[in-house]
């Protein structure tokens, strides 16, 4: 047994400190439900900031105009993107070795604690500079619980979804990032309409941080009712005995010495990352992909469309709701599609769709030949296929002992390196003059996302990762897949 085996065997036998404490019954929709919930919270509280920050800039920040005070406010933003990574590492190795509900409820928990926290900061006129200090600080709170709940969410579903339904669940559940956002958009409706702009901007704001915080307590009791992850469970009871560890598709060996509980200092899972650096690069590109196509749409599409001369932004954000059903509707079918023909065709086909089709699609949209609203519903419609299966996709890739960490360091690095710098990087080629350069680059990343699914492949009729659900029976209907990289 190699060091990289004993490595991951160790942090399993770590584990079992989990193991003594009882678990609440399993019941699929109860933790898809606790899955998705998060994601919706998470969705939340990253986009309420960024609206509500013209409203509460001038009362937490300093400054000697009120652009200079946004700025600071969105720097906040920024740096909250800049922590992802690091979340992804140091919560996601408490959910590798704690466990799934561990880590779902530490993430919700410090989402939850930091809306509220800025729902009650005092102003920089009360306490000066502290106040923006305490802004920041719960930023990057929340920055690293956001960067370990996705891959919490993808560990937790790789494990418990049944077989056969797999990547749907992983769609519904990414669903809730996509119900999230709409959300803080309806909320915001709300405090404008309830208070008007003054009236927002004289307080009103706090509301939407309240709703937040408590949108994030209600995620944590229903995480709090989920059941652990039966194979992270069967992995700990056979670290404690000595026995191997499972690791389903994703392929460590042998046994490891038994490791008895309570242990309190874990190995390095370094050396296992080590052994699967070219999943980990694959992860990072189709995570790159999804993320700069769906900032490019989401966030700039707007901006784009008005400086094409195509659209007022008014005109293009009431196109995106439309393209938001499609979004969804694509995600649904598309891992109810996964789990009959397997996740790498609909993958393939989103990202072929998105790497050929954007430039001569928005060129046509430039040209006014194609309405605006086709446009936004044929590219969420693409979007939506990488990302109904993307979770599920990547935790097949790692074993149990390191599959947070693993999904979360490349995913949060992509997110934080293509999403947080998509906006600097569209308005720096609008200053320049070159808005209609913009759309090679989510066409670009899409291109290279789709090359590297071809690093891997996929297995119909292979076990669940991590081995099969203790306790739970195969049906005729079932059409589990694994994923391994090519030999």
């Amino acid at each position: 047994m190699t060091s990289t085996d004993r490595a991951g065997l160790s942090e399993a036998g770590v584990a079992a400190v989990a193991a003594a404490a009882p678990a609440p019954a399993r019941r699929p929709r109860r933790e898809l439900a606790a899955a998705t919930v998060g994601s919706v919270v998470e969705a939340y509280d990253w986009t309420i900031y960024g609206i509500l920050a013209p409203y509460f800039a001038e009362a937490l920040f300093p400054g000697t105009s009120p652009t200079a005070k946004l700025i600071a406010a969105y720097l906040g933003f920024a740096l909250g993107f800049l922590v992802r990574p690091l979340g992804s590492v140091l919560i996601g190795r408490l959910t590798d070795t704690r466990g799934r509900r561990y880590g779902l409820t530490l993430t919700v928990g410090l989402i939850a604690a930091g809306s509220l926290f800025l729902a009650a900061v005092p102003g920089y006129a009360s306490i000066g500079l502290a106040a923006p200090l305490l802004v920041v600080g719960a930023r990057l709170v929340q920055g690293l619980s956001v960067g370990a709940e996705n891959p919490s969410v993808a560990a937790y579903v790789t494990e418990t979804a049944p077989a056969g339904r797999r990547y749907f669940y992983s769609a519904v559940s990414y669903g809730g990032v996509v119900l999230g956002s709409a959300l803080s958009f309806i909320v915001m409706n709300v405090l404008l309409g309830v208070f008007g702009e003054s009236g927002v901007e004289d307080g009103a704001w706090r509301y939407g941080f309240v709703f937040g915080g408590l949108l994030g307590l209600t995620a944590l009791w229903i995480r709090r009712g989920a059941a652990e992850s039966a194979v992270f469970t069967a992995a700990v009871g056979k670290a404690a005995q000595g026995a191997a560890l499972p690791t389903g598709a994703a392929g460590l060996e042998a046994a490891a010495p038994v490791v008895k509980a309570p242990v309190v200092k874990a190995p390095s899972p370094w050396p296992v990352l080590r052994a699967h650096l070219g999943r980990l690069a694959v992860v990072f590109a189709i995570t790159s992909g999804a993320t700069t196509a769906f900032y490019f749409v989401t966030v700039d599409f707007p901006s784009y469309a008005e400086s094409a001369g195509a659209a007022t932004k008014e005109e293009t954000s009431a196109a995106l709701l439309l393209g938001m059903v499609a979004l969804l509707a694509a995600m649904l079918g598309g891992g109810k599609a996964a789990d009959r023909f397997g996740a790498l065709p609909v993958l393939r086909l989103g990202f072929a769709g998105l790497a050929l089709g954007s430039v001569p699609l928005l060129l046509a949209m430039n040209a006014g030949r194609v309405p605006v609203p086709v446009v936004t519903v044929v590219l969420l419609f693409l979007l939506g296929l990488p990302l109904a299966v993307s979770n599920v996709f990547a935790g097949q890739l790692f074993p149990p002992a390191v599959r947070a960490v693993a999904v979360g360091l490349p995913t949060a690095a992509a997110i934080s390196l293509f999403g947080g710098t998509f906006p600097m990087l569209a308005e720096l080629l609008r200053s320049a003059g070159h808005n209609a350069w913009l759309p090679w680059w989510p066409a670009l990343t899409a291109a290279v996302a789709l090359a590297a699914s071809w690093a891997v492949q996929e297995h119909p009729g292979g076990e669940h990762p991590g081995g099969e659900h203790p306790g739970r029976e195969h049906t005729g209907r079932e059409h589990p897949v694994s994923v391994t990289p090519h030999a």
